[in-house]
């Protein structure tokens, strides 16, 4: 094998794992962006027709369903959202949020923020 897919077999064992025990990337800081009304209907990867006002975001790799509390770093204005997407593809962002979720936060007229990520509790 060489390094390269060593390395990349540790990595995906690694998110796998760590998607797995609850252990991820959902607590944490990092910029967060949105997408609105022009994919209004469309399907997101879990399956749902994407609704803009909803609270919903998408996540490169939580799963879906998992709700995490979202709060704006700029103004502390905070809302709960439930992963149903994938994604950004956006380099150096980590989130992206409906525009609902965009509005409840104060971020739809800067179009991004830094944010942090608290996942909630299953219940």
């Amino acid at each position: 094998m060489t390094s390269k897919t060593t390395n990349a077999t540790f990595f995906a064992a690694a998110i796998t794992l760590l998607t797995m025990t609850g252990t991820s990337y959902a607590d944490s800081v990092g910029v967060a962006s949105y997408y609105g009304k022009e994919f209004s209907g469309r399907r997101t990867a879990n399956g749902e027709r994407f609704n803009p006002g909803g609270l919903t975001a998408a996540h490169r790799s939580l799963p879906f369903g998992t709700k995490l509390q979202v709060t704006n770093l700029r103004n502390g204005k905070k809302v709960v959202v439930r992963i149903t997407d994938r994604g950004p593809f956006a380099k150096g962002r980590v989130l992206d949020l409906s525009y609902g979720a965009a509005r409840a936060v104060g971020m739809v007229s800067s179009g991004t923020a830094k944010v942090k990520m608290e996942r909630l509790a299953a219940r």
